[in-house]
């Protein structure tokens, strides 16, 4: 049985990767900071497709937390096979009013905890020659939005490399960059459905975005942006001014 641990589990798109995994016969290692969310998350998975379930119990923010996961995919013992680094949140987009430990914070869970997971998988899976690791970013990454654009660019980035690098020697890198998903993101920011100020026909559905994920994650991709309507935008705003790309991602909360 293949064996994929998943951040940032306990809902959303991270549940359901989980689903999806679990349903193609992986065991999972789920990590999130609340316990009884990671309990449920694992109990539908074992229940509904007789997978194997651990949960590590950590904040990726936290330097000693993160420590568990680090051990658990550097381990020989029931390799870690499928990485999806997927824990993230936002914050409001006034940097100058944010506080600043909010914001090491979150780019810490964005790029620090994805990069030491990427280096702790990496040596196993190249030792075997074969692993898949999936970073979830967002469009906000080809669109300036604030920090949060900048922490997802990185993603991007790194994720584009690192394939270049690697897929020659079995380990494949995806970026997967949605735009807006229905899932708890925006509820845990305080805005409940239909006051985030998105207009209806730009919101996804988190099967979709999880299954046209794990497709190109398997064609071995660097990118991946679902929907077509998304995809048309990445390459559009690239190419427009800087203050109007910048009021783009003004759009939205």
């Amino acid at each position: 049985m293949p064996v994929a641990l998943i951040t940032g589990a306990s809902s959303g798109l991270g549940a359901e990767f989980a689903r999806q995994l679990a349903a193609r016969g992986a065991d999972l290692v789920l990590v999130a900071r609340t316990r009884s969310a990671l309990e449920r998350v694992a109990a539908e998975a074992g229940e509904r497709y007789g997978v194997h379930c651990d949960i590590i119990v950590a904040d990726l923010s936290d330097p000693e937390q993160i420590g568990a996961a680090v051990a658990r995919l550097a381990s020989t013992e029931r390799p870690i096979d499928v990485l999806v680094n997927n824990a993230g949140y936002g914050l409001p987009l006034a940097f100058e009013s944010n506080d600043i430990d909010d914001e090491v914070r979150h780019l810490r869970v964005h790029d620090e905890a994805t990069m030491r997971l990427m280096h702790a998988a990496l040596g196993p899976m190249l030792a075997r020659g074969s692993g898949r690791i999936i970073n979830v970013a967002s469009v906000a990454a080809f669109i300036p939005r604030s920090t949060y654009g900048a922490v997802k660019a990185w993603m991007v980035s790194f994720s584009r490399w690192a394939n270049a690098v690697y897929a020659p020697r079995g380990v494949t890198v995806t970026a997967v960059c949605p735009g807006y998903v229905h899932t708890e993101f925006h509820e845990r920011l305080g805005l409940p459905p239909g006051e985030e100020g998105i207009a209806s026909w730009m919101w996804l559905n988190a099967p979709d975005v999880v299954a046209e994920a794990l497709r190109d994650a398997a064609r071995g991709r660097s990118v991946s942006v679902p929907s077509i309507r998304w995809k048309a935008l990445t390459r559009l705003v690239p190419l427009l001014p800087d203050r109007l790309a910048a009021r783009m991602g003004m759009r939205g909360r």
